[in-house]
């Protein structure tokens, strides 16, 4: 797999749709990189930051090596990650991190048992079906939901009628939350699901608050500065299944896998299979571009809410699914490929006040948003998104 060939203190931008591009401070390379490497030189990749962002050609997601910040043994040497990551979210909103440390058969088996589960009779999965936005969690059937920026609740109706997303989830959440409980299938339904799922959501957990320690540095803030903020685990495991679907239902007018949204809290973690259709918005051009999926990677996105945090130094970036290339199946039409992904949005304590952080604040640059605490900000979007 890529992760385990990157090697510490290699990080390269990535373009849209092609092939990523590398930059500095790198040490050895694999046979493997060498042949990348040489790829990406045909790609053509000498453009300089400034202009990245600013064409739909040259937009780039970067692609970082996270375990050259696991593994530092000193301070400096995890501010160099720290800063490639601050600037990603800084200037795309999204990152490609590899050398994460969540090993390749541990993501395989939770695809394998989010498959099994999606595989059965809807009479089992609507017994655990999703019924509260403070909850948020259990089965959430195809078109019972509609990812969108809007926050009209006539609006958000009429899109769900009207173009409602061709997609069925299942949310878990903290399985000892004292009042909200995580809804399972039974055992003898599907053998392993809550066993593995659990150890997933922990897994995914740790990788955040390592990541949101990076972020803390690259902000200039202490590296600790976000661990009793972030350390009651209020986040959400999201397995999604997209299903075949006739090309014809996929042109209707507004209709798509996922609609274009931004995500609520902090970090997203979305684990990608090979068939992809996720796409990222240029904010400068307004034209979304493929995230193609790389292997061995974990995107990662900042949300509305680190953002918010951020005064708007990092990008909430809009981003959707569309179907990627579809089978024929007659001369008029074609059937999709099934896609297969894994969200983990992360968020901070519910009790978390959220306002500008001290180092994104100046006499030239004031607060933009008022203090408002996670739940209130998180169960307010949950609400007007489903039926």
């Amino acid at each position: 797999m890529l992760t385990q060939r990157l090697l510490t203190g290699y990080s390269r931008p990535c373009l849209f749709g092609g092939l990523p591009q590398v930059t500095t401070r790198r040490k050895h390379a694999t046979l493997t990189e060498v042949s990348f490497i040489r790829r990406c030189s045909r790609a053509g990749n000498q453009l300089n930051r400034s202009q990245d962002a600013r064409s739909d050609e040259a937009f780039r997601i970067p692609l970082i090596d996270f375990s050259a910040f696991r593994v530092a043994s000193s301070l400096s040497e995890k501010r160099r990650v720290a800063d490639d990551i601050v600037n990603g979210f800084r200037n795309v909103g999204f990152i490609y991190l590899t050398g994460h440390g969540i090993q390749p058969e541990t993501i395989e088996n939770v695809y394998k048992k989010s498959a099994d589960f999606f595989g059965l009779p809807l009479q089992i999965k609507d017994q655990v079906a999703w019924d509260d936005p403070r909850a948020n969690r259990g089965y959430v059937k195809v078109g019972r939901e509609r990812v969108t920026q809007s926050s009209d609740a006539a609006e958000i109706a009429a899109l769900r009628k009207t173009a409602p997303d061709t997609k069925e989830t299942m949310e878990i959440g903290r399985d000892w939350d004292p009042v909200w409980k995580n809804k399972w299938p039974k055992e003898s339904d599907l053998p392993g699901f809550k066993s593995t799922m659990l150890q997933f959501f922990q897994t995914c957990h740790e990788l955040h608050m390592v990541v949101m320690k990076s972020i803390a540095l690259g902000l200039d803030l202490k590296e600790d500065y976000f661990d009793n903020k972030i350390n009651q685990q209020y986040h959400n495991l999201r397995l999604l299944s997209y299903p075949p679907i006739r090309t014809k239902l996929l042109s209707q007018e507004g209709q798509a896998r996922a609609g274009a949204h931004s995500d609520y809290g902090t970090l997203t973690l979305l684990f990608q299979d090979s068939v992809g259709g996720l796409e990222v918005q240029n904010p400068h051009t307004k034209h979304f571009r493929p995230a193609p999926p790389i292997p061995g990677t974990v995107v990662i996105n900042a949300g509305d809410l680190l953002a918010r945090w951020s005064n708007d130094t990092f990008r909430s970036t809009l981003h959707r699914v569309v179907a990627p290339p579809a089978h024929k199946i007659n001369h008029s039409e074609g059937i999709t490929p099934a896609r297969q992904s894994i969200a983990f949005f992360c968020n901070p304590n519910f009790d978390t006040v959220i306002e500008s952080l001290p180092t994104c604040i100046s006499t030239n640059n004031p607060s933009k948003y008022p203090p408002v605490t996670t739940e209130q900000y998180i169960v307010g979007r949950l609400a007007a998104t489903y039926d």
